[in-house]
């Protein structure tokens, strides 16, 4: 029988006093706009992982996934502290670059083809699938907010920006389509009620 190899614990106890370390060694508190950026990143790509629970497309759930990957890209893109790595090999860099961007335009542009024009606001509600990601788009919109504040003091690569607002049209775009395809009625918007 093989030796179990040694399990690495998941505390270290260095955060134990409030600080927390970037990428390059500098250590930062946990209240920093650089930790409060990344961690949004963090709770926006545990949303979308809620959501992959409740889709039923399989196609939209492939492109929410490509999605996390890509936040975790993003995450370490943002928690260096040293501007990023810029390597030969793709693997030797996180920089963001702007075809990502593309890629989230034609992916709105897709699926928001495939829903009725809106002449209101809806309500964020729905089938299951599509709530969950009404509220990662919610999700997505702090997180947008936390890496503009980031981006008031200490330079923030211009496509994470660009990148995090196209998402959360894209996240609309398809909670809209999840509740077409589940066959669920949006719920419009009365100012009235």
């Amino acid at each position: 029988m093989p030796a179990n190899p040694r399990k690495s614990n998941l505390y270290t106890r260095t955060g134990d006093q409030g600080e927390t370390g970037l990428f390059g060694g500098r250590r930062v508190g946990k209240d920093d706009p650089r930790v409060a950026a990344y961690g949004s990143l963090d709770e926006l790509n545990s949303a979308l992982g809620l959501a992959v629970g409740f889709v039923r497309q399989r196609r939209v759930n492939n492109a929410i996934q490509s999605i996390q990957n890509e936040l975790f890209n993003i995450g370490a893109e943002l928690a260096s502290d040293r501007p990023v790595r810029r390597g030969k090999k793709a693997a030797d860099s996180f920089e963001l670059g702007a075809e990502r961007v593309r890629a989230l335009e034609s992916l709105v542009d897709e699926y928001d083809a495939l829903v009725t024009p809106l002449r209101t606001f809806i309500l964020p509600s729905g089938s299951p699938g599509a709530a969950t990601l009404h509220f990662a788009r919610t999700v997505a919109r702090r997180a947008e907010r936390e890496v503009v504040a980031l981006s008031r003091v200490e330079h923030v690569n211009p496509n994470v920006l660009a990148y995090l607002n196209r998402l959360c049209d894209l996240l609309f775009a398809l909670a809209r389509y999840v509740n077409k395809a589940d066959r669920r009625r949006e719920l419009l918007w009365d100012k009235d009620a």
